[in-house]
């Protein structure tokens, strides 16, 4: 394999990695969560998933072409591995150990640092900022969420 070959293939594992982490992490809480006093406001289960399956992908994707097209600067992809690894803490945090104060802060730290990535990206390629623009959107829904369940409950 080649260096971008390489460098792809790695992205794809770490993307599917932090995944199916945060899928066992978060079905291991699914009980506990059922549980918790939620705010009228809250999105529909259904939609969870799907908008973490989109953000997968697009990540995925812009990951593969830029590292087909050239190189990912090393400060973007430091960021997008302290996202993932925060990702991965928040779930098990959250959902596995049943802690919404721990969450709270795991989450606002991964916002920081998904508008920080996100930043990165913007001024290294515009067009992959716009495709990831998701990301951070959904982290401040969920942070929303987050600090609205911590309250009620």
């Amino acid at each position: 394999m080649n260096n971008s070959t390489t460098k792809i293939v790695y992205s794809f594992l770490f993307i599917i990695l932090v995944a199916v982490l945060g899928s066992v992490f978060v079905a291991l809480g699914m009980n506990w969560f059922g549980t918790l006093d939620r705010p009228s406001e809250w999105v529909p289960n259904v939609l969870i998933p799907i908008v973490w399956s989109v953000i997968y992908l697009t990540f995925a994707i812009v990951f593969y072409l830029w590292n087909k097209n050239g190189e990912v600067p090393q400060n973007v992809v430091w960021l997008a591995l302290a996202n993932g690894v925060l990702n991965v803490v928040w779930c098990l945090v959250y959902f596995t150990l049943n802690q919404l104060l721990f969450g709270l802060i795991f989450i606002i730290l991964n916002l920081i640092f998904a508008i920080l990535l996100w930043n990165q990206i913007y001024n290294s390629n515009k067009t992959y900022a716009y495709f990831l623009s998701i990301y951070p959107i959904w982290l401040c829904v969920a942070t929303c969420l987050n600090l609205a369940t911590w309250i009620l409950n």
